[in-house]
């Protein structure tokens, strides 16, 4: 299978110094297609190679760079909106993902589109949180009463909420799985070891080891593919800056098994290094090994995410490419819920054609000719 140019070039960035037109083009378009192209910008950049950048590459890139630049001051505000709305309540607010890694100050932020913000609280203080939020102009997303149920009896999140004179959507979170989900991480946990290095009071994010298991549970739980490329360098990125640390893959090791989140690390490990080349110490390696999946299993997982985890553009597609991101998506669901709760709620959402999106033609055509 041939490796996408944009993850070469992740993996190499000199190997842009011998670009022509045409590479460069198709360059940009995997980027923007994977929402990496500002990210690609800085990691050229940071290895010296701007001089190397055709003009117009450079525009696009540069464009898409300070779009990035505003997109973090944005984000920055809401926080403090947010810090604004709920500091009566006396509640930890535990920031997660992107919007993390921006109150954090890592080296992934820079570059960072934001479509949304991820916030974590105790589940005891939803109810509050939500109330509080409403007054200061938030507003839930899902009206149907099947979709407020959903999330309220089965997710780790109540409805999305968004704000009506922004427009900011904020995803409230009590947990990283849902309550159904085979994996069972201990919230309480995580939120006792969030950190906060000189932010407001009760505005926190997860400490390094949570942080980089929750993005791996994100990516290989979640089923989102959409931007699976950019969020498996989120996971590299984490590992390059705090692997520094002493003790640190030890420590990495121990915080999966506690908190039951070990496959989706094997996963978030052996994929930065087989596609974008991060080394992984063997004594990590062998850990992996002894606790993989036996049987076909880690195969099959190989097939489908090494199609699914490359850029969602047409040069990227190869056979069976939206198969795999289709059975991914599957297998989110299966691993989120038993399946006399999964069977009738897919049926449903494919009735209502509310996730044919994820879906390739193949079993599109299966849901139009069985309506």
């Amino acid at each position: 299978m041939v490796t996408p140019l944009l993850i070469q070039v992740l993996k190499s960035p000199d190997r842009v110094t011998g670009f022509g037109a045409d590479e460069w083009d198709l360059l940009i378009r995997q980027a923007k297609a994977a929402n990496l192209l500002a990210h690609l910008h800085v990691v050229l950049t940071d290895q010296g190679l701007e001089s190397k950048i055709p003009e117009q590459p450079f525009l696009h890139l540069n464009g898409a760079y300070k779009i990035a630049l505003r997109s973090v001051q944005a984000v920055r505000w809401e926080i403090s909106q947010l810090h604004e709305a709920l500091y009566s309540l006396a509640v930890p607010v535990i920031v997660l993902k992107g919007a993390a890694y921006v109150m954090a100050g890592l080296p992934i932020s820079r570059g960072r589109l934001f479509h949304d913000i991820d916030i974590l609280v105790p589940r005891s203080m939803l109810e509050p949180v939500e109330e509080e939020l409403k007054a200061w102009g938030w507003r839930s997303t899902h009206a149907s009463a099947y979709d407020q149920r959903y999330y309220r009896t089965w997710m780790h999140e109540i409805p999305p909420m968004k704000q009506v004179r922004r427009q900011t959507v904020l995803d409230i979170h009590h947990s990283i799985l849902p309550l159904t989900a085979r994996l069972k991480p201990d919230a309480n946990k995580l939120i006792s070891r969030a950190v906060n290095d000189g932010a407001p009071d009760d505005l926190y994010w997860l400490c390094d080891l949570d942080m980089i298991l929750h993005s791996a549970t994100h990516l290989f739980h979640d089923g989102e593919l959409e931007h699976g490329l950019r969020d498996l360098v989120d996971i590299a990125e984490l590992l390059r800056h705090f692997s520094v640390r002493d003790g640190f893959w030890q420590e990495l090791c121990d915080r999966a098994v506690e908190l039951d989140l070990v496959r989706p690390l094997i996963y978030g490990l052996r994929y930065v290094e087989n596609l974008l080349g991060l080394k992984i110490p063997n004594g990590v390696k062998g850990w992996m090994e002894e606790r993989m999946p036996g049987g076909l299993s880690m195969p099959l997982m190989d097939s489908l995410f090494q199609r699914a985890l490359r850029p969602d553009h047409a040069s990227c597609n190869r056979w069976g490419t939206g198969l795999a991101r289709w059975m991914l998506y599957v297998r989110s669901h299966y691993l989120r819920m038993p399946l006399r709760l999964l069977i009738p709620h897919l049926v449903r959402k494919a009735a209502m054609g509310e996730d044919e999106k994820t879906m390739p033609p193949e079993v599109l055509r299966f849901i139009d000719n069985n309506r």
